[in-house]
């Protein structure tokens, strides 16, 4: 290739080799770098103008390595890889100049021929791509973290995945996590840590942190990320315990600390702390990667904590179910005995006596039915009670508790759509119990007299039982809380209408039992309608 215009030769390839925005060494047959264009001096730290540095190989050895951070030989970098006859393209190299930032070069290079195909020698081009590797890295971890923690059932399994995918996605020898205790003015605890190397010093993990000093302390108090991006830049004025840090980290070898806060929203959960093997400077991507896996481990934490929290509530409901209706039971006997011979014997008994008989017989009767229900629930959820199942006509079913609601003096207009006949394999008993108590509350949430339509249709696959009324109906949030024990929806707590919250819950358990399903929906203008779908065989 010739210099255009007659321009002389030599001078207009220095001029384009210097006015190129990337570096280009070359160097002769013997492996001696005979050119080295302004980008790369200044990458270098040498003289823009000045003769090759005699020491340049030597000093290329202690301040290159591999993307894994490993230092280069000689003979490793791309420049003499080429000279072995190697077409390098692509090839990734970290400078780490002391105080500078770590950066990277992605390095084309090839030999160069003379005449009859002589080498001459090798020349390597080298580009900063420093912005597009941590970005790739910084999404790495991201993704790396995201899968680790779709994987996990407890924070303690998943730490140390996340913490190895944080290490080996940015090439960090240690990182760690540290929880806020839950018990009242618990401390921060480590809960899991990675160590690249297998070299950490005795006592650098799972230490106890001390809040307000130290890297982690200082994030704990003040809830806002820190980055030391040189660990022994001030030594003075710590505290014994921040020297101990210090003194550790700088044993094995760190010059960089990050922590950032893992929170749930605006609550403080903990502190993830990170260690790195050189000067690493502030960066903005950096910072918002960090915040960012620390709020997928927040996210992840405080999830878990509620699913702990709702399995621990839910064997505490189920064991005071469980507590109350066989705690009741027995003294509900002898009371319900003892007030229904008095009913019996009423003739002997002035007024207010018989009315105050009448009263505890009443009440006692209702006492018994909330024992049966939490009773019921308990062995349905248990297992310990199950179905007994045989064909049934539901629409029979449907007909008699329909003829038992309608009994004289109530003021009730109750309006039936439903075929001649309509079979299915399920517990009649339960099943009965499931109308009761869904006619019951549509009778009890209605104006008295206000309708009350019920309906029953059939595919070939499953049946559905349609129960609506024109009542006070459920706010649309709560819908799906009712079925809920001992759950009341808010319009009917603030009428101070009488129930106990167990009718529809325990109706969704014989529902599910029998393999169907139970919802509500909103009837207009007003109420609430009730779907039962039930399979037919």
């Amino acid at each position: 290739m010739e210099a255009p215009g007659g321009l002389d030769s030599d001078a207009f390839f220095d001029a384009l080799l210097e006015a190129l925005p990337v570096g280009v060494v070359a160097c002769d047959s013997d492996g001696r770098v005979v050119y080295i264009n302004r980008a790369m001096r200044e990458v270098r730290g040498l003289s823009l103008d000045g003769p090759v540095p005699v020491d340049y190989a030597e000093e290329s050895e202690r301040i290159l390595a591999d993307p894994d951070m490993h230092p280069l030989t000689w003979s490793q970098t791309p420049l003499i890889r080429a000279l072995r006859g190697e077409h390098i393209v692509d090839a990734d190299v970290v400078v780490r100049r002391p105080g500078e930032p770590v950066r990277i070069f992605t390095n084309a290079a090839q030999q160069i021929h003379g005449a009859e195909n002589a080498v001459l020698g090798a020349v390597v081009v080298a580009q900063e791509v420093t912005t597009l590797r941590r970005a790739e890295r910084f999404r790495s971890c991201h993704l790396a973290v995201e899968r680790v923690l779709k994987r996990a059932d407890t924070v303690q399994s998943a730490a140390p995945d996340v913490l190895r995918a944080i290490s080996v996605s940015l090439g960090w020898p240690g990182v760690e996590l540290f929880l806020l205790d839950e018990t009242p003015g618990g401390g921060l605890r480590p809960v899991g840590h990675w160590d690249a190397t297998g070299a950490a010093p005795d006592g650098f993990f799972g230490h106890i942190p001390h809040r307000g000093e130290g890297l982690t302390g200082q994030v704990w108090d003040s809830g806002r990320p820190r980055w030391v991006a040189d660990l022994e830049a001030d030594l003075s004025g710590l505290t014994p315990y921040e020297q101990e840090r210090v003194e550790i980290c700088l044993r094995w070898g760190l010059r960089t600390g990050l922590a950032v806060p893992v929170h749930d929203g605006n609550t403080l959960l903990g502190v993830l702390t990170c260690y790195v093997a050189h000067q690493e400077r502030y960066d903005d991507l950096l910072a918002v990667l960090m915040d960012g896996v620390a709020a997928q481990i927040g996210v992840f934490v405080a999830l878990r904590r509620t699913e702990e929290l709702a399995r621990q509530l839910t064997r505490a409901q189920s064991d005071f179910v469980d507590l109350i209706g066989h705690e009741m039971r027995t003294p509900l006997t002898a009371i319900t005995a003892n007030a229904t011979l008095l009913v019996e014997d009423a003739a002997s008994l002035d007024h207010e006596a018989r009315q105050m008989a009448q009263t505890i017989a009443r009440n006692v009767a209702t006492l018994q039915r909330i024992a049966d229900a939490l009773l019921d629930l308990a062995g349905l959820d248990s297992g310990h009670l199950t179905l007994d199942r045989r064909p049934v006509d539901l629409v029979a079913l449907v007909k008699d508790v329909v003829s038992v609601a309608e009994r004289p003096g109530r003021r009730i207009r109750i309006n039936t759509d439903l075929p001649g006949e309509l079979r299915l394999l399920g517990d009649p008993d339960r099943l009965r119990q499931v109308l009761d108590d869904l006619l019951a509350n549509a009778i009890k949430y209605s104006p008295p007299g206000a309708p009350i339509w019920i309906s029953l249709r059939a595919d070939d696959q499953f049946a559905e039982l349609c129960i609506a009324d024109t009542g006070i109906g459920t706010p649309e949030a709560e819908r799906d809380r009712v079925f809920e024990r001992f759950f009341r929806g808010s319009n009917v707590r603030h009428q101070g209408t009488y129930g106990s919250g167990l009718g529809l819950s325990l109706a969704r358990a014989i529902v599910h039992l029998h393999g169907g399903s139970i919802r509500l929906s909103g009837n207009r203008p007003s109420g609430t309608i009730v779907r039962v779908c039930l399979p037919l065989a």
